[in-house]
């Protein structure tokens, strides 16, 4: 799979994992799915860093995200 791939699903299932982290502790419950998801973006996104020579800058990230949802979903 394209490091590039991995690294945007790692960093969108990231950042949708937050609300329902902040959910489910404002409801009381624990939020087990959700840390799950955490643990496996990170997974995601530290595999497509640590294969990508050179690893990815902080200015780079958007170019990236638009490359990978422009080669994709167009």
């Amino acid at each position: 799979m394209d490091n590039d791939l991995l690294f945007v699903i790692g960093l969108v299932l990231g950042g949708f994992s937050i609300p329902a982290i902040l959910s489910a502790l404002s409801d009381g419950r624990a939020p087990r799915v959700a840390t799950i998801v955490v643990v496996l973006s990170g997974v995601m996104v530290v595999y497509a860093i640590s294969n990508k020579p050179g690893g990815y800058k902080i200015n780079e990230i958007p170019e990236v995200f638009v490359d990978v949802v422009g080669r994709y979903i167009l």
